[in-house]
């Protein structure tokens, strides 16, 4: 795996709390979970003899054991009636604005929790609770995704109510959030105008494994260069059952679909469990 970013650091470099808790790191203790635990193979080599043979056989062991964690998150979730959704995408697309005027506009009508992974602070925990969801913050130190253990440590500590919708904001990477399953129903993957409207052609494999394309910032276009209609060719080339939208979480144009796919998602799960 990529060593380099930190995806095989030791479980306990990683720290989930609520906002205004003091950052300690966790020493990842079982906390006798309905849905089980699970240390990940994660080896602590920091020599830099990269063997093909040795890199593959990391890599599929990290991997196991994350889709054996995330198999028994999906059961813990489905088993409370539980929707998870893991948004991803690059840095800056609006992944915390889109879930701040959902969280506002769907109060009330839809239980919202949220998980925030970062590689520090808290800050993104601290605007989500100012828009009124409960929320843990997950900082990976060096690491540059989430994980499905991390996911079910952090449903340790924030508990999302039986019925919710449980919103997982991915670090910003949209690289090696497609390859790690946290348990979740879907990855919603957000795109914005002021990035390359080729960008599912250069990272083909998170367009690949998501269920959604938010194209964000729509309002911004006219200011900018950026093809919606190639994007979204580009986009369904690589996953031709990908769903679209355009939408602006500054304005609120578009959002309404989005909350129609997110009400249509919770209410299955709900008659599910």
């Amino acid at each position: 795996m990529c060593d380099t970013c930190g995806c095989s650091q030791p479980a306990d470099a990683v720290t989930i709390r609520r906002p205004g808790e003091p950052e300690h790191h966790d020493h990842h203790h079982d906390h006798d979970h309905a849905h089980g635990h699970h240390h990940h193979d994660h080896p602590h080599d920091h020599h830099h003899d990269h063997h093909p043979n040795r890199d593959i056989a990391v890599a599929e062991a990290v991997l196991a054991g994350n889709d054996r964690q995330a198999l028994l998150n999906r059961g813990w979730f489905a088993g409370r009636g539980v929707l998870a959704l893991n948004l991803v995408s690059s840095p800056g697309a609006g992944k915390t604005t889109l879930l701040e005027r959902t969280i506002a506009d769907l109060k009330g009508t839809v239980p919202l929790a949220v998980i925030e992974g970062d590689q520090r602070t808290t800050r993104d925990a601290e605007r989500i609770e100012a828009a009124g969801a409960p929320a843990v913050q997950v900082n990976t130190g060096k690491g540059c995704h989430l994980d499905a253990d991390m996911v079910k440590r952090a449903c340790d500590k924030l508990q999302p109510a039986p019925g919710s919708v449980l919103m997982i904001e991915n670090v910003g990477n949209l690289v090696c959030p497609a390859l790690f399953d946290l348990g979740e129903a879907a990855k919603v993957v957000i795109i914005s105008v002021t990035e390359g409207d080729d960008k599912p052609l250069k990272y083909p494999h998170m367009f690949a494994a998501a269920q959604l394309c938010l194209v964000n910032k729509v309002d911004l276009l006219p200011y900018v260069t950026f093809d919606v209609d190639a994007c979204e060719r580009a986009a369904l080339a690589v996953n031709p059952k990908l769903e679209i939208l355009r939408v602006s979480a500054t304005t609120g144009e578009g959002l309404e679909r989005w909350y129609d796919w997110v009400r249509a998602r919770h209410a299955a799960a709900s008659r599910g469990a």
